[in-house]
């Protein structure tokens, strides 16, 4: 397994490419990367967003590792360069998010730990800071502090295309069926990253989204369609837990968590009513943002590394944030 790089997208140096056995067998791909200036402050594991890549991050890798981290991530089971759930590739697929939750202790303990410098920070974006989310009661965390963008609390109603408790009947109902692998309704193999800039939900940023849509033109089997059944299913089972009232009340792990003012994927308005009950944590509203806030425009990108850095007690220059 190897990375992708191209001119306006080349792989940062000294990565460490491999692969490792997730929870029942499946070849998940991953790198790691050293910090590229001092003091070490540990390491930053980026846990993905649904449909995404480690080629995807290579702005953010070295936007880290400038500021002291070195950095480890890999793709989630049934994306990027991982092995697929399925025959069709596009597929998206889990039967649950307890598949991600195994993976991810996985990568920690056998990859990450060995390899690269304690405190663990977690940053997880949209489908990634829900599957943080899961593991941040646990007193045990490997992960000293998180930072979640945009995280799946609650699907956007305008991605559901309906009400919540008619999405979640008609994927459970369609899931006992025998219908679990078969595409949403609506979806296909088509990738949103292939789809027009104007009236995107992801990003203002036409230049990160040309790179993003370059990445799959060069590498089309990093592609995925929209989920299936079974994986809406699962999400929202997954949503449904982190929702319930008293579950930030018991979050053990510091955290920030960003929501974005124009999100239309997850809701902006649960991740806010979930932040204010945090222990230890707080969070910020990004106006402007659409879902994806570090492939958004410099000025956004510039706002959250300023707000990353205070977090962290990074002392940077204006320069150094963008």
């Amino acid at each position: 397994m190897k990375l992708v790089s191209l001119s306006i997208n080349p792989v940062p140096s000294g990565a460490q490419v491999t692969a490792f056995d997730g929870y029942d067998g499946l070849k998940l791909r991953c790198a790691l990367w050293e910090a590229t200036r001092g003091p070490s402050r540990g390491t930053v594991c980026i846990v993905q967003g649904r449909g995404e890549f480690i080629e995807k991050y290579f702005e953010v890798i070295a936007d880290l590792r400038r500021r002291g981290f070195a950095v480890a991530t890999f793709d989630l089971r049934g994306q990027g360069g991982s092995e697929r759930m399925l025959s069709n590739r596009r597929k998206g697929h889990v039967v649950a998010f307890t598949e991600y939750d195994r993976d991810l202790a996985i990568f920690i303990d056998e990859i990450v730990k060995p390899a690269l410098p304690q405190p663990l920070i977690g940053l997880g974006h949209s489908l990634g800071g829900n599957i943080l989310l899961r593991g941040a009661q646990d007193e045990a965390s490997p992960f000293a502090r998180m930072i979640l963008l945009s995280p799946m609390i609650e699907i956007h109603e305008q991605m559901l295309g309906a009400s919540r408790p008619v999405a979640k009947a008609y994927s459970s109902i369609l899931s006992l069926c025998g219908f679990a692998t078969t595409y949403v309704r609506g979806g296909g193999d088509e990738p949103n990253d292939l789809g027009e800039f104007e009236g995107n939900r992801l990003t203002a940023d036409r230049v990160r989204w040309s790179r993003v849509k370059s990445i799959i033109e060069a590498a089309p089997d990093l592609a995925l369609g929209a989920p299936t059944v079974g994986w809406l299913r699962a999400a929202l089972r997954s949503c449904a837990m982190l929702s319930r009232p008293d579950y930030p009340k018991y979050v053990s792990v510091p955290m920030m968590v960003f929501a974005a003012g124009a999100d239309h994927v997850v809701s902006s308005q649960a991740i806010e009513d979930f932040a204010v009950d945090l222990k230890s944590g707080g969070h910020i509203l990004m106006p402007g943002s659409r879902h994806e806030i570090l492939q958004e425009t410099d000025a956004i990108r510039q706002r959250f590394w300023a707000a990353f850095d205070a977090y962290m007690g990074i002392e940077t220059s204006l320069s150094e944030r963008v």
